[in-house]
């Protein structure tokens, strides 16, 4: 809804973003990430808070925002990707933890840059994995349920999951890229 509002021009000081920025600040959770209820799980609710944040214009310095992207930043695998497995709906000392995904990893990285860390290490090394594992076709492959349908209950798999997010993910970071990097 943040990220909606932002697009539409409504900033922080509107009355509805700031309970709802206020909201966030409230439900973050200790480790500095965010319980996502339709993607598994605190990497989506991660990315999705942070992305909903910056759209509304919450600074990049905002200790919230910064330690949702240092979250973030330490879940990444050594691979370079990130991935979490529906299991944290029921053990949360599982949040960013599972096989690494397409989506996931991108989403991650969506989160980072939206968080102001589009030039950090974290990112590239996401890109680096992305790009590393996409097949001949330009997909990727990806058999893990990535979408809840209700937590604990049903997970989804979208199927194209798998294809756009890690594309607008490669294409956002490379809009914030210099002009001799592009």
């Amino acid at each position: 809804v943040l990220e909606a509002r932002g697009c539409l021009q409504i900033r922080r000081d509107d009355p509805a973003v700031v309970r709802a920025i206020d909201y966030l600040r409230n439900t973050q959770e200790d480790d500095g990430s965010w319980f996502g209820r339709w993607g598994v799980n605190y990497v989506y609710g991660t990315w999705q808070v942070l992305v909903g944040l910056a759209a509304c214009g919450v600074p990049k310095d905002d200790p919230m925002v910064e330690r949702g992207g240092h979250w973030l930043i330490d879940h990444q695998q050594p691979s370079g990707a990130w991935g979490e497995s529906a299991d944290s709906y029921e053990d949360t000392s599982l949040r960013g933890k599972g096989p690494p995904t397409a989506s996931q990893t991108a989403w991650a990285m969506l989160g980072l840059i939206a968080a102001g860390k589009s030039d950090s290490e974290s990112v590239a090394r996401g890109a680096r994995w992305l790009f590393g594992n996409q097949n001949a076709d330009g997909t990727w492959d990806e058999t893990e349920f990535t979408g809840t349908g209700f937590p604990r209950v049903f997970y989804l798999k979208y199927h194209y999951y798998r294809i756009y997010f890690p594309l607008l993910a490669l294409a956002t970071w490379q809009q914030t890229q210099p002009a001799n990097h592009q």
